[in-house]
């Protein structure tokens, strides 16, 4: 009996053995490979960053993580993040194809399109025309800030109460990129943005959570009735947007004489015809959806977070409109040009946001996915004054000028870098100057005290909450 259960338990564990996968020569150290799962009981799967950091102090700034039977490269800290994506941007250029959020868009679009000739083209296209519509511009400015006036509306309405700023700031980042993109904008209580953002919103948090891990590292599971099958459902709603879109514009434009980026790119296809290339009706939809959701989603995330700060830390919102004389003279506010004006705490703030803007991108090298943390880089001790803390001093210099850290890399850099980092920080900037210079934002006091802990998804989301918003007083 015994010299049976003990062959058995020898069997096996000979079958564990056999089973466990092994790393490959000259492959970058990591923790111990579990059969079936690899590392995945190393990482908590709702929000692996603190993981990442773990292991990083016992494996180095470059170790490996099995991720089910895929093996992949975490690569952290500013010297290797630079290697990585500038000095060998070629190398590490590409996006991984077998992942949910491929299935879900059916490999098109622009976002996750690996490093090729299509990306190329399409990213070069986009670029252009999003010049060409005023990125970077005069006229992009002032739809900014004609959008802001709508934000305003909203909160004087809340004034004496509390309100969630979330739809409000989802609504404005997105009808910013609307009016590029397909030449409209909607209301706040428009029932078919509200519900695309809400797509958005909960793809941003599917794709980068726990079944969405199931899906990448068990492909046997991906027909079964889980949850990550929402994450198509959402994305095929935002798709019959997208081709009601096409079909309107379609029937309304006028050849050579574009309204909107979608008449630019139907322009392109009828000039390049049956020339082989990438551009189609079909690449077109989900190209549109890419940059409403890469347009929306990081920039209005990114101003929620900013708000949640600025109500806690009061002191940074700047002086009252009495001291109006030292808030101009000093480095507090000046203008720079007609109608516009620089803020160096305030644009300080928006920057301190970086780390809630994508914090890793995935990259594939011969295969091998590379996770890029870049929260090891914003954060990284020795590349910043205050590397843990909420402090506009990380970016001013000993004499209270604005400073930009070579760390500080939020919209990533090299080929891939963001291809609407101007819009991001032209709105960012415009919407937190007009907005701080108009109201003061305080924290409700029976809210209890804040959390900081974001919810991970693309971007990093703060919890939702409450603010109260008092109009500022000039004498």
């Amino acid at each position: 009996m015994f010299v049976s259960v003990l062959l058995v338990l020898l069997c096996v564990l000979f079958i564990f053995l056999q089973l466990r996968s092994g790393r490959p020569k000259n492959f970058p150290p990591g923790p111990p490979i579990l059969p079936v799962v690899g590392n995945l009981l190393e990482l908590n799967l709702e929000n692996p960053l603190k993981d990442f950091e773990r292991l990083r102090t016992t494996y180095g700034d470059v170790y490996s993580l099995f991720i089910g039977r895929k093996a992949a490269v975490v690569i952290n800290g500013l010297e290797t993040v630079k290697e990585a994506i500038m000095t060998k941007a070629a190398d590490f250029a590409g996006r991984p194809q077998d992942l949910l959020v491929n299935d879900v868009t059916q490999r098109k679009g622009v976002i996750l399109a690996d490093y090729g000739s299509s990306w190329r083209e399409h990213r070069r296209f986009a670029l252009m025309t999003l010049r060409n519509f005023g990125l970077g511009k005069k006229s992009m400015e002032n739809r900014i800030l004609d959008e802001i006036q709508y934000t305003i509306k909203t909160l004087e309405k809340s004034i004496g109460s509390t309100l969630c700023p979330r739809v409000m700031f989802h609504n404005a980042a997105s009808n910013i990129i609307c009016q590029v993109l397909f030449g409209a904008r909607y209301e706040y209580d428009d029932q078919r943005i509200k519900v695309i953002v809400q797509c958005f919103t909960e793809n941003a948090k599917i794709a980068n959570g726990p079944w969405a891990m199931v899906y990448d590292s068990i492909p046997g599971v991906r027909h079964l009735p889980l949850p990550f099958g929402k994450a198509f459902e959402n994305y095929k709603t935002c798709q019959d947007f997208a081709f009601r879109l096409v079909n309107e514009h379609k029937k309304t434009r006028v050849p050579n004489e574009p309204r909107d980026f979608l008449d630019c790119y139907l322009d392109e296809l009828e000039k390049r015809g049956d020339d082989g290339s990438s551009f189609s009706e079909e690449q077109l939809t989900n190209y549109i959806l890419d940059l409403h959701f890469a347009g929306t989603d990081t920039t209005s995330n990114t101003l929620l977070t900013a708000f949640l700060y600025l109500m806690n830390y009061p002191h940074v919102q700047g002086p009252p409109p009495q001291d109006n004389q030292r808030f101009m003279g000093h480095s507090h506010l000046y203008r720079v040009g007609p109608g516009r004006v620089r803020k160096p705490v305030f644009t300080t703030e928006k920057h301190e946001c970086g780390p809630f803007i994508p914090l890793f991108l995935l990259f594939r090298l011969q295969g091998t996915m590379i996770i890029q943390n870049m929260a090891s880089v914003l954060r990284e001790e020795g590349q910043w004054k205050f590397p843990h803390e909420f402090n506009p001093e990380n970016f001013l210099n000993e004499e209270g000028e604005f400073v930009k850290p070579e760390a500080f890399m939020p919209f990533s850099a090299g080929p891939r870098v963001c291809l609407g980092e101007s819009l991001a920080r032209m709105e960012l900037f415009l919407i937190l100057v007009t907005l701080l210079r108009k109201y003061k934002f305080i924290w409700p006091e029976d809210a209890g005290e804040p959390d900081y802990t974001p919810v991970y998804g693309v971007t990093l989301t703060p919890k939702a909450y409450r603010m109260k918003v008092q109009p500022r007083t000039s004498n």
